[in-house]
């Protein structure tokens, strides 16, 4: 290890903000030791701009000098920095100032970087009080002595979850082998004992920030889904200091379609989901889909078909012609728009073992029909005809998406875990639809072949915490 002072100003925007930012980003590069607090201090030598924000910080260091200069450089750039001349204003500022032996050429002119760098490094005490210049230190630093977050709360009970949710992030992640980038949302819990008041729920934030920079700064290709949600789980453990943690990494991405009839291509859009659980056995996730479709219902049909045979009966048709005329035409009845969801997770390594386009596949396959943003008069009649000669329930649709995974995936031994959900969007109702199921494999298996009742069946909550199927 090396060690090394780095110092940060800002005189543009939200400089506080900037600098924290540089510093959350340093913490992915190296470890943090000490920062100063805050100092402002007047443009120097001619620089632009309103006063500059400037601290100074101590770090370890695993890479040689100029490998680490270029990290300041990315640093400098993820925060918003650009090229721009010499003295203009800037939102970040990050120099080296000393590293190992080596110590940063004219540092004694450099006043307002000695005064911070004297404050965390005394050894540079004398030659800060012979700088030149007014350094103003300010009464709010980054180090405080309140730390509510420990003290004993009011009430001493422990709670299963608590953490921060609808957390935006941009991820880089990597689906059936094809890297992407993508907006993603994040749920990041962990549990709370009866002796602590508090999470510090910057911290999670903190750690969704540097797991993400280390995605960025590998050279190999990005994370899947559940593996950066595994990734993050692990750290909130460990800096939280708690036994368990939960992620949840939900993300839009796209899937190359073509519409049934007229073979119009377009990109419809799916939800990526990983969920990750970090415990005492380790770390365990799942990764699945939700897709879109529309189902027909069923019950409203067999009403028309049996009201339209009642009429053609009295119009004149025997029955043998009026049930020979209703099997060829579709029937009406009310349609549901539909949201389906399938999670898959296993105990071993989940790659490459579930291609997520198969997952979109079994969910949209398992509803009356799919969908599509464009739709040509061929198409729509397509899709209409086809739903309508293919109803379904919301548990229908349940039934079909875990059957179908038990299917394609037979060769996922019986501890392999199958959750699935759909949730209609009613037409004729003010309420929605719902259904689920989930279990282990060996427990659906077992249900099918011997056609008796497996309850309970695993739970998403049971599984990722290590339960073994059947117990």
């Amino acid at each position: 290890m090396h060690r090394a002072y780095v110092a940060l100003g800002s005189n543009l925007g939200d400089r506080r903000a900037n600098i924290l930012a540089a510093l959350q980003r340093l913490r992915a590069q190296a470890r943090v030791l000490v920062v100063s607090a805050f100092y402002e201090t007047a443009p120097a030598d001619g620089a632009e701009g309103p006063a500059f924000l400037n601290v100074a910080a101590q770090l370890d260091v695993d890479e040689d000098r100029e490998s680490f200069s270029r990290r300041l450089e990315d640093v400098q750039r993820s925060v918003g920095r650009v090229a721009m001349r010499r003295l203009a204003a800037r939102p970040i500022d990050v120099d080296l100032l000393v590293f190992d032996a080596w110590e940063r050429p004219q540092l004694d002119a450099r006043w307002y970087d000695l005064v911070p760098l004297a404050e965390i490094a005394p050894a540079y005490a004398a030659r800060a009080r012979r700088a030149n210049g007014s350094v103003r230190r300010l009464e709010s630093d980054l180090r405080f002595r309140t730390d509510r977050q420990e003290e004993v709360p009011e009430v001493r009970i422990a709670l299963n979850r608590a953490g921060v949710t609808s957390l935006r992030r941009i991820v880089h992640l990597e689906i059936d082998g094809r890297p992407g980038v993508f907006n993603g949302e994040f749920t990041m819990v962990a549990d709370l004992g009866p002796h602590r008041a508090g999470l510090h729920m910057s911290r999670f934030v903190e750690n969704l920030e540097e797991a993400t920079l280390e995605v960025l700064s590998r050279e190999t290709t990005p994370m899947r889904v559940e593996r950066l949600a595994g990734a993050i789980a692990r750290e909130i453990v460990a800096t939280q200091q708690t036994r368990e943690a939960d992620v949840r990494l939900r993300a839009d991405f796209a899937l190359e379609r073509w519409t049934p009839v007229s073979a119009k291509r377009g990109e419809e859009t799916y939800t990526l989901v990983g969920i990750a659980h970090a415990g005492d056995d380790g770390v365990r996730h799942v990764v699945g889909v939700e897709a879109e479709g529309m189902t027909a219902c069923p019950c409203a049909q067999d009403m028309v078909r049996e009201h339209s045979l009642a009429q053609l009966e009295e119009a004149g048709f025997t029955q043998e012609q009026a049930r020979r005329a209703l099997g060829v035409l579709p029937i009406a009845t009310h349609n549901q728009r539909g949201r389906g969801s399938l999670l898959l997770g296993t105990a071993g390594n989940l790659e490459p073992g579930i291609d997520v386009a198969d997952l979109v596949e079994i969910v949209e396959s398992a509803m009356s029909s799919e969908t599509y943003d464009l739709l040509k008069r061929p198409d729509e009649f397509f899709v209409v005809n086809k739903a309508h000669h293919n109803p379904k329930f919301v548990e229908d649709v349940v039934r079909g998406i875990v059957a179908r995974a038990l299917e394609a995936y037979e060769r996922f031994d019986d501890d392999a875990f199958v959750f699935a959900s759909q949730r209609n969007e009613e037409s004729i109702h003010k309420h929605d639809a719902f259904a689920e199921a989930f279990g282990c494999f060996g427990e659906f298996r077992r249900e099918l072949r011997e056609t008796e009742e497996v309850m309970p069946k695993t739970d998403l909550g049971a599984w990722l915490r290590g339960r073994r199927c059947g117990t």
